[in-house]
């Protein structure tokens, strides 16, 4: 028996339990009651250094993402364990992979494991126009989500304001001189279609035939596509929606004898080590799961929280970039 069981039986939110465990004055006496007559009838007893942190349950936090291989995910999956171990909370981690099925299944299975929230990293997990599953699993538990908003009950967002920080960037660029900015992406997540967007409102020469999508995240596959756009298109500058992306076109770029301003996306370990070293969008990943973390805890403990937060990005530059330069 825990919160989760408690909530479900009374049929309230594990935030409207918290409220009554708590002995928060945020709960009308009727739903007071209601809950206190379950937690009787059922023997729960609360993990009493759970009820010290205002959360009422010592359980699992589902993390659901589509890859953790992927530097992102590694790195968002790594810093909330450690956040919310702090809380004397655990993890239950979820890889589901980026087809629908799956993420509707890996949505089941922490359901099913009863956890007490699930943290939705990455807005790959929103593929498609079916967003029922998280529509409906935000009935039986809160859903938190990095880089993921969605305007439902039970559902709060952090998000990083990507648009904007693309758009930014290319306008830099263009101060620079810049004119044939070239473009790489992967994948038609609302991410990416966020970044898509600030790089095609900035620009002040628009050329579709800049714009490449890669078909996955490899230096590799990247590399060559950029090689295939540099026979056949002049670019004087490279902008790519994730590092990986950008250090392969720098690469193919390279090949050729030229060097040209070069950004890329997430400020991850890969644009530290690339050499020359690369010129990336920090898009405050450690400062998102802090927010998160302290999202969950707050919602857990009864307290009101808002909905979504954003966060702006900041570029941080290096050997790639050189405005001004030569």
């Amino acid at each position: 028996m825990n919160i989760y069981d408690i909530a479900e039986a009374a049929g309230v939110s594990i935030a409207t339990v918290s409220r009554v465990l708590g002995d928060s004055d945020k709960v009308s006496p009727q739903t007071r009651e209601r809950v206190q007559k379950v937690i009787a009838q059922k023997g729960f007893i609360p993990n009493p250094f759970a009820r010290g942190l205002g959360l009422g349950s010592l359980e699992l936090i589902g993390l659901l993402c589509t890859d953790v291989s992927d530097i992102f995910y590694a790195t968002a999956v790594s810093n909330l364990e450690k956040q919310l171990r702090q809380y004397g909370l655990g993890t239950l981690l979820c890889c589901t992979g980026s087809a629908l099925p799956d993420i509707k299944e890996g949505v089941g299975l922490l359901l099913g494991k009863k956890v007490d929230a699930i943290i939705l990293i990455g807005s790959a997990l929103a593929i498609g126009e079916d967003q029922s599953h998280f529509l409906e699993a935000a009935k039986h538990c809160p859903l938190f989500g990095i880089n993921l908003y969605m305007n439902t009950p039970g559902f709060y967002g952090v998000v990083a304001e990507q648009k904007e920080a693309m758009y930014d960037s290319v306008k830099r660029l263009q101060e620079a001189g810049c004119r044939k900015i070239a473009y790489f992406y992967d994948g038609d997540t609302p991410s990416n279609r966020e970044k898509l967007d600030g790089y095609r409102e900035a620009l002040l020469e628009p050329d579709e035939a800049l714009v490449v999508r890669v078909e996955q995240k490899d230096p590799d596959v990247a590399r060559e596509a950029a090689q295939s756009l540099f026979e056949s298109h002049q670019a004087d500058a490279i902008l790519a929606s994730e590092d990986v992306l950008a250090v392969g076109a720098y690469q193919a770029m390279a090949a050729t004898g030229r060097r040209v301003p070069t950004i890329g996306f997430n400020n991850s370990i890969l644009a530290r080590c690339a050499t020359p070293s690369l010129t990336s969008v920090d898009n405050m990943l450690d400062s998102l799961c802090t927010l998160v973390v302290g999202q969950l805890v707050d919602v857990l403990g009864g307290k009101e929280v808002p909905r979504k937060i954003s966060l702006a990005c900041r570029l941080v530059e290096r050997d790639t970039f050189q405005i001004g330069g030569n």
